[in-house]
């Protein structure tokens, strides 16, 4: 019987730090069964991460991540580990470097099967075969064999000579129930307004008659960061919560509805919340929460759109309790400042998810601090499962308070008070294909349907919908799209994309050129709403979009438009 080979001397140990660190991830449904977990590094996300789960500081390395060449600089070697249910399951871990030419498709793509048994596996940089066109660190993918898998991950990037990293710090099991986190929840309740429409509305839930609670918002409220994102997001567990305080299950008289879409604003709400929310008609929310104190930085109108929003809401049919959700950013930052008032002069229940938790961030363990960023936050935006639990949580205290206290026998005339920015838009509808008043259009070249779209996780559902299915898509030819629409304002909704085949337009309103598109702008596939104009007199308005000089062969997508009648 032979023994054991003699082992390899060991290997250097070097300094490192995480980009993750004991993460969930789960693999969203792929066209072929498979699923795929998805982490974005672009936009500063990846120094982010370096910040926020490897304690760095210094400067010097934070800006080496930010492009190919400094980051193969910077890194020796990235460590990967995972750890399913199934010690023997392979997962491919993806590192993919976005290029110069083709984003998506020019870069060096690191792909390396893993063994999910919670050992480290470990990439050396110096043997990958790397593309002359690498430009920035991209994104991370973890590519499961079935949809829906679940896994724990850590990625650490293992330093070159020369570099310092401080020693990872340890984090403790987060303690719901310590007295600490009562301060956290209190601190997250603003205001609780005028409680007449949710006492009315939990009451109806006791009695037993149907009850709709309802979640409009971006990304946050779409689920990301929660893993699995149907059942784990801060949605469904306020739900699950609401129904607990009325003394019924999820399954019975409550019904939910979540309409979040990552990557936009109350400015594009406005447009798809009678569609989205309302099922055109079909579903009467009675409470519904409205997140969008990290994605209005991109509303044009800076709080007219969201005025507007709740305005709409607020004078619905239904006449639904409205409860204003602030929720924030990695780096402490939302605009609760720009949205509150919207809230006060309404007197609307407030959340504010920025005052619950950054103050303990930086309080050190065991003075204080319940739960640490890396903790809270999935990535810089959106919050983990620990996360959407504090979100939820600051719901519920918020209804508790309300459910404690004499009701008010009347509610504001909603109405009857003035705007805080206005309601220009509060009236505004969607127009597609088949949304919207008969309208005169000839769609010239742009007469195709758009298949390749947004796609968001709705309700309870694992799969994703696309967003705006009834478009008008351009792939080629000069002639414009007409339109001739009786309206004080339009939006058009469009299709941003990273593809290099799509083009901008030029937009005509009354023979004026208003502006022109570029749908490349953000660089990733998602609907996004645009103001063509506002404050106009009511009266048939003549638009034009034609592709822009050069792009008669290249592709744009017409999700929609929104209009004030």
């Amino acid at each position: 019987m032979m023994g054991p080979k003699a082992p390899k001397d060991a290997e250097k140990k070097r300094k490192c730090f995480y980009v993750m660190r004991n993460k969930a991830v789960a693999g969203a449904v792929q066209p072929d069964g498979t699923g795929t977990q998805f982490i974005y590094l672009n936009d500063s996300r990846l120094v982010s991460f370096a910040k926020i789960v490897g304690g760095i500081t210094d400067e010097e390395m934070l800006k080496l991540l930010t492009t190919t060449e400094g980051f193969r600089k910077l890194v020796y070697a990235i460590g990967i580990t995972v750890e399913t249910e199934n010690p023997d399951e392979i997962v491919y871990f993806a590192f993919q470097m976005y290029g110069k030419t083709d984003p998506y498709g020019s870069g060096t793509t690191i792909r390396v099967p893993v063994k999910a048994d919670g050992m480290e596996q470990k990439v050396k940089l110096d043997e990958v075969d790397w593309s002359d066109d690498d430009d920035i660190p991209g994104q991370i993918r973890f590519e499961f064999a079935k949809a829906n898998t679940q896994a724990k991950v850590a990625v650490r990037f293992l330093l070159q000579d020369g570099f310092d990293a401080p020693e990872p710090e340890e984090e403790g099991t987060v303690d719901f129930e310590c007295s600490e986190y009562q301060e956290m929840l209190r601190k997250s309740l603003m205001q609780t307004g005028n409680n007449h429409r949710i006492k009315r509305t939990v009451e109806k839930a006791r009695r037993g008659e149907d009850v709709t609670v309802a979640f409009i918002g971006g990304s946050i409220t779409q689920g990301a960061g929660a893993i699995p994102i149907n059942n784990q997001c801060y949605a469904w567990k306020t739900f699950e919560r609401f129904c607990r305080l009325c003394g019924k299950g999820t399954d019975e008289n409550i019904h939910y509805v979540k309409a979040g879409v990552g990557g936009t604003s109350s400015e594009l709400g406005m447009v798809r919340y009678e569609r989205d929310v309302c099922d055109d008609g079909k579903v009467k929310p009675d409470l519904i929460i409205v997140e969008y104190a990290v994605n209005d930085e991109g509303d044009e109108t800076k709080g007219h759109s969201y005025d507007s929003l709740v305005r709409k809401i607020l004078l619905s049919e239904q006449k639904p309790g409205v409860i204003l959700l602030f929720a924030v950013f990695a780096y402490d930052w939302n605009l609760q400042e720009r949205l509150a008032p919207v809230g006060k002069a309404y007197c609307l229940p407030m959340v504010s998810i920025k005052d619950c938790v950054v103050e303990q961030f930086y309080k050190k363990a065991g003075e204080g601090r319940v739960l640490t960023k890396n903790q809270f936050f999935y990535d810089i935006y959106h919050p983990s499962n620990y996360g959407h639990t504090v979100m939820a949580d600051a719901i519920e205290y918020l209804l508790k308070r309300i459910d404690e206290m004499p009701a008010d026998e009347t509610e504001p005339d909603y109405g009857a008070i003035v705007a805080p920015y206005s309601a220009e838009f509060e009236d505004v509808k969607l127009l597609d294909r088949t949304h919207g008043k008969e309208v005169r259009i000839d769609c010239g070249d742009f007469n195709g349907i758009d298949k390749e779209l947004q796609a968001v996780e709705r309700d309870r559902n694992l799969f994703a919908t696309p967003e705006f299915p009834d478009n008008w898509m351009h792939t080629a030819g000069g002639r414009p799209f007409v339109m001739d629409i009786v309206c004080s304002a339009l939006l058009i909704v469009e299709k941003d994309s990273g593809s290099p085949t799509a083009g901008c337009i030029d937009v005509y309103v009354d023979g004026e050129k208003v502006r022109t598109i570029n749908p490349r702008e953000v660089g990733w596939t998602h609907c996004n709403a645009l103001i063509l104009f506002r404050g106009r007199e009511r009266k048939e308005h003549h638009v034009e979009l034609c592709m822009h000089p050069g792009d008669e062969e290249k592709q744009f997508t017409i999700l929609g438009f929104g209009y004030v009648d």
